[in-house]
């Protein structure tokens, strides 16, 4: 009996589907520039493909599971935290890009690491960061994110970081000011890939589902007040009773009623955003990913409507969910415990690991200091300031 070699689908052999299948204007990872520290190529994975996996299986990915999205990590089980939120991201992500014929591992990648940057506390930690840095750069989880894949995570003793590849580094700044763009990559971009700009309103997307889960289980806000201030909650519950019959009015099982109608607002932003995009790209008539990070245009977002819908409900969160004053109180905690632990670490370096203490004598005591507790969980935030004060 002959027998005969395992066919696998390869490196090659995706890189060659990217090329026939993928739309004009999404990227190819047989184009990419590559890693600031070359390496071979690997036999089975396309460039992102390996990107994604090496976020994935980072320590500061692994961390994101007790960091904060909005309620910090201790306060219940089934609220959101980044490491489930950027798992919602990459769900979203991978969806739109997914009918949209683009390069579905970049958005994977993408989405997996653009908040690996965010310190404990969530944004009420970014803020107090920020504050304690003013006369030493500053801080910005954007930036930040740069710092963690190029400098703070080690995998290898060949070179610090995960060496990503030069577009998903690039990606991860999308946000970032022209006069706080790193000369290395050049010139910034007019607009993102559109690989990017898909993430960048998945984010958006996921975190106002979750949100709106979030406040309701939590008892932030009622349904009641959703229903004034939220068109497209309104519709998301008409959508429910035309597929489920009388079960809203029926049921008595609030978490379940909540869930339904969250889905259904997810489910139509979504055919919204695929939608209106697929509809802009075509009309754009850009034939490659160089010329959308040249045009200057925005080709991703919802359409008029849903876009008036989706800026009503931001406006509704912010005025009833994180403007509430449980979570004002834990912005004031957050501030005062990296403070304290701020001032602490700096009396005494001793107190870094030892790594953070070689780190601290090449890019000095605030930015090392800042540089490790910008990695800390919630909870270990939270008990090291307690030990140190």
């Amino acid at each position: 009996m002959t027998m005969t070699t395992p066919r696998l689908f390869d490196r090659a052999a995706k890189e060659e589907r990217e090329a026939t299948h993928l739309a004009p204007y999404a990227m190819l990872s047989s184009l990419s520039l590559g890693r600031v520290h070359p390496q071979k190529a690997d036999p089975l994975r396309t460039v992102w493909e390996r990107d994604r996996d090496r976020i994935t299986h980072s320590m500061a990915f692994r961390r994101l599971r007790h960091k904060a999205q909005v309620f910090v990590s201790w306060e219940g089980d089934h609220n959101r935290t980044r490491l489930s939120h950027s798992l919602e991201v990459c769900q979203v992500s991978r969806s739109v890009g997914n009918a949209l014929y683009l390069n579905e591992p970049l958005c994977e990648a993408l989405a997996l690491c653009h908040d690996i940057g965010h310190p404990p506390f969530g944004h009420r930690g970014e803020w107090a960061l920020n504050t304690l840095m003013k006369d030493y750069g500053g801080f910005r989880h954007n930036a930040q994110v740069l710092r963690v894949v190029d400098l703070l995570e080690r995998r290898t003793p060949l070179h610090p970081g995960l060496n990503l590849t030069r577009e998903v580094r690039e990606s991860l700044l999308k946000h970032e000011k022209t006069e706080d763009w790193p000369d290395e990559f050049g010139t910034p971009p007019k607009q993102p890939c559109v690989e990017a700009q898909i993430v960048d309103h998945g984010d958006s997307t996921a975190y106002n589902a979750h949100d709106v889960d979030d406040g309701l289980r939590t008892g932030i806000f009622t349904e009641e007040t959703l229903v004034e201030g939220s068109a497209l909650w309104r519709r998301a519950r008409e959508s429910v009773e035309r597929s489920c019959p009388g079960f809203l009015a029926d049921t008595s099982d609030l978490a379940l009623r909540n869930r339904r109608i969250v889905n259904d607002m997810l489910r139509l932003s979504i055919e919204d955003l695929m939608s209106h995009t697929a509809k802009q790209l075509q009309e754009s008539g850009l034939e490659s990913a160089e010329a959308v990070k040249a045009s200057g245009t925005v080709l991703v977002g919802h359409s008029k409507a849903m876009r008036g819908e989706v800026g009503e409900l931001q406006r509704f969160l912010h005025k009833n969910f994180y403007k509430h004053p449980h979570l004002l109180a834990t912005e004031q905690q957050a501030s005062e415990t990296l403070e304290q632990l701020f001032q602490a670490l700096l009396a005494a370096p001793h107190e870094l690991p030892d790594w953070y203490q070689a780190w601290r004598d090449e890019v000095g005591p605030e930015r090392a200091t800042c540089d490790y507790i910008a990695g800390m969980t919630d909870s270990f935030a939270d008990s090291e300031q307690k030990r140190l004060s």
